[in-house]
């Protein structure tokens, strides 16, 4: 019975951050200039802190430990700045890391 309760305030919060914003902002009024300014530069942000995120425990007292990151790095940028697709940059990326530290490194 905790399970099924959990999984229902579970569902139901999520269910509220989604059709909040459009209770409180409707058709009819006009979106801050906040929320429209964070819109656009929040996604940098994270994904910025993400990459400090991911880079904050490489070593580089030996090549194995700070190359295949740096070629991870590299990669994703590589394939956004040529694809401009997020989802493909990451998941690039991530593939190209986990081969370099599991087969190469």
């Amino acid at each position: 019975m905790y399970e099924i309760a959990l999984i229902a305030v579970t569902a139901l919060v999520i269910a509220a951050t989604r059709f909040l914003p459009f209770l409180i902002f409707g058709e009819k009024r006009k979106t801050p200039e906040i929320v429209t300014y964070l819109g656009k530069v929040l996604p940098y942000a994270i994904m910025g802190m993400l990459v400090v995120y991911c880079l904050k425990g490489t070593h580089f007292a030996a090549p194995e430990g700070w190359i295949p990151a740096l070629l991870g790095v590299a990669i994703t940028a590589g394939l956004h700045v040529w694809k401009r697709s997020t989802l493909l940059s990451i998941i690039g990326g991530t593939a190209a890391y986990m081969l370099l530290v599991q087969q190469a490194f």
